[in-house]
């Protein structure tokens, strides 16, 4: 059988959470720089699609080849270990506590937006110093979409207060739903081609549904700024980074992990046959 059936799937989750959190602190912050840096070259190469064929749908479709590099190298995202790392804590498996948690979500955050901001510095460098055409032709193509991105997702919230933080709250929430199911796919699935389907699919769909993901926007907002974009990092962070992690949390451990283990591993009596 090339897919885990619902109660191994929720053993391995356990597992998987265990193993992260028991990581040392050196692997925690080399695999969460890694993870930042390979999406958010991706959102770069996709916003570079998007921004050559004025296609999202296009963006979309190519954007999660990323997602499913890290995966395959068990790097990790904050979005993912807020999935699986509560895990092993729930189920008091011997030697985990919330702290372990806490500590593991505090270096992959840190670490993702190291790799994030790393990747923002090269994509700079890039497309003012002769990206794929002079710098005449490429920075303000760059700047047109970034601004209208970097402002629209943050002062275009603020614009409605406290409607529109509560937006991109849902917003993440959403997000991380599908990108959790990309998360847990790469565990059911038992064949390579099987773990690329289940990881590309809900990564697709949250891209071009324009969801909110903390790492990405890690990544998307500084960039929008370098090139221009009229936003602050107080803005970044009040109306947008700040809504969608705990959005991200929101989805990712009440929408998929907890959901997974309550009804497939810690299964409520059944009811008696009459």
């Amino acid at each position: 059988m090339d897919y885990l059936q619902p109660r191994e799937l929720a053993e391995k989750m356990i597992n998987a959470g265990e193993e992260k959190i028991s990581m040392s602190t050196r692997d925690t912050l080399i695999r969460g720089f890694g993870a930042g840096a390979l999406l958010t070259l991706a959102a770069f190469f996709a916003l570079t699609v998007i921004m050559k064929s004025g296609s999202l749908l296009v963006g979309a479709i190519l954007f999660p080849i990323g997602f499913i590099m890290l995966n395959m190298m068990k790097f990790d995202l904050i979005t993912g270990v807020f999935a699986l790392a509560p895990l092993p804590v729930i189920n008091k498996n011997p030697g985990c506590h919330w702290g372990m948690v806490f500590r593991n979500w505090a270096l992959i955050f840190t670490s993702n937006f190291a790799g994030a901001l790393m990747v923002v510095f090269l994509a700079s460098f890039s497309v003012r110093y002769g990206f794929s055409g002079t710098t005449e032709e490429i920075l303000p193509k760059f700047h047109d979409l970034l601004s209208k991105v970097g402002e629209g997702r943050t002062l275009g919230f603020e614009k409605y207060g406290i409607a529109g933080w509560f937006t991109c709250f849902v917003r993440g929430i959403l997000c991380n739903w599908m990108v959790s199911m990309g998360v847990i796919g790469a565990l059911y699935a038992q064949s390579t081609i099987g773990k690329f389907f289940c990881m590309w699919a809900p990564i697709m769909c949250f891209f071009f549904m324009v969801f909110e993901h903390a790492v990405v926007n890690m990544f998307l907002f500084p960039f929008a700024m370098s090139m221009g974009a009229e936003i602050t990092l107080s803005d970044f962070f009040l109306w947008n980074e700040i809504p969608t992690i705990l959005g991200n949390f929101v989805g990712g451990f009440f929408l998929v992990g907890l959901p997974i283990y309550l009804t497939h591993f810690k299964t409520a009596k059944p009811l008696k046959e009459s």
